[in-house]
């Protein structure tokens, strides 16, 4: 999940909350709670479909929780009986990864934390727990923790072991510091590490990639616990050392983009006499088009590289910096490496403004940066 909450970046002109709800997806929903008595699918649908307008991706699962909802019995117990009886079959288990599930089945997570967090806790992660087979329910168990720390994480504890790996998943992903579009969550940092020791050695890439997502947000917070961490994971011999690897690189690839020592070196990424020569095609770029540079890398010794670009940008106040990769490779002694770039500067970004005047490119190497140069930013 990449976009915001807003449900903008759709492609042709549609947000991404148009395409995940249409007449075609809503129909499916309604087709599904059919199964309860009395339920006009027909109704429903037209319902949900006329109150979307100026509605992003996070407010059209909350209106259709809503229009749900009134459709359900009252109390929260036969909300959740009815629930499960509208629940679609659970995911396939035999998928190892990207196998998310659909918006539209949020539903009961959503009526679960309307209903469930102050008198039904219990029965409500019940609820979380079948649904979290069908659609992640990363956002709502967020809640139970903030409210019931104790009990929520008794029941993740429980949770890391079950042979569902949606279920397995959601005890890394919902404890995750900064889960994209989530409301925040109370725990201390570390809190969650105990589980993070247990499903790093997970066996579905689905479990593995969140764990290094996980990890990636706490080097954010606390680097050096992060390498030590990852470190140990080497040697308790849990995972596939292939795996762990690539665990091991997607956790880190912020700390390396912010050419974090200690995450350097774990990987392998050395300090060394590297010197390097940055050559800017031309000296002036217009908005839209591409910048084009190569660099020159040379050492003494044979060395692998870890190599990034920072791309600094004139703003309408002051100026700011992005990094970007490059490429991993390695430098043999007495033989040059040269790398070569073309950076598209788009000018009709809906999330970054470009503005005409100086911008800068700087070489980063394990950390070190090593070559920069100036380029023109021009108006078409």
């Amino acid at each position: 999940m990449a976009r915001g909450p807003d449900g903008q970046g759709g492609g042709a002109g549609f947000s991404l909350a148009d395409q995940l709800f249409n007449e075609g997806s809503i129909g499916d929903l309604a087709r599904e709670y059919s199964v309860l008595p009395g339920f006009e699918a027909e109704v429903f649908a037209r319902e949900v479909l006329s109150g979307f307008d100026g509605l992003g991706l996070l407010e059209r699962l909350d209106w259709i929780a809503t229009c749900v909802e009134k459709r359900l019995p009252a109390g929260f117990p036969a909300m959740v009986e009815a629930l499960r009886a509208a629940m679609p079959p659970e995911l396939d288990p035999s998928l190892r990864d990207d196998d998310f599930g659909r918006f539209i089945h949020a539903v009961p997570g959503i009526l679960a934390v309307r209903h469930g967090v102050e008198e039904h806790r219990d029965l409500a992660l019940e609820l979380l727990y079948d649904a979290t087979k069908r659609f992640s329910m990363e956002f709502y168990i967020r809640p139970f923790i903030n409210r019931w720390p104790e009990e929520t994480l008794a029941r993740l504890d429980e949770w890391c072991g079950d042979e569902n790996y949606h279920v397995r998943r959601l005890v890394s992903e919902g404890t995750r510091p900064k889960l994209p579009w989530a409301r925040n969550i109370t725990l201390a940092p570390d809190v969650p590490l105990r589980f993070l020791d247990r499903l790093h050695g997970d066996q579905t890439r689905y479990v593995t990639r969140s764990v290094s997502n996980h990890m990636n947000d706490l080097s954010k917070l606390m680097p050096d616990e992060v390498v030590a961490r990852l470190s140990a994971w080497r040697e308790a011999g849990l995972q596939e050392p292939k795996e762990l690897t690539w665990m091991t690189k997607h956790a880190l690839r912020t700390a390396i983009k912010r050419g974090e020592r200690g995450a350097l070196d774990l990987l392998g990424y050395r300090a060394g006499p590297v010197s390097a020569k940055l050559s800017i095609a031309t000296s002036e770029v217009v908005i839209g088009e591409a910048v084009a540079f190569d660099v020159t890398l040379d050492c003494a010794e044979d060395l692998p590289v870890m190599v990034d670009y920072r791309l600094r940008f004139a703003r309408s106040k002051g100026g700011s910096e992005k990094v970007f990769k490059l490429k991993a490779s390695e430098v043999k002694a007495g033989k040059s490496l040269t790398l070569n770039k073309r950076h598209v500067l788009k000018g009709n970004a809906s999330t970054f403004t470009l503005y005409p005047g100086t911008h800068g490119i700087t070489v980063q190497v394990n950390g070190q940066d090593v070559a920069e140069g100036e380029f023109e930013l021009v108006s078409s």
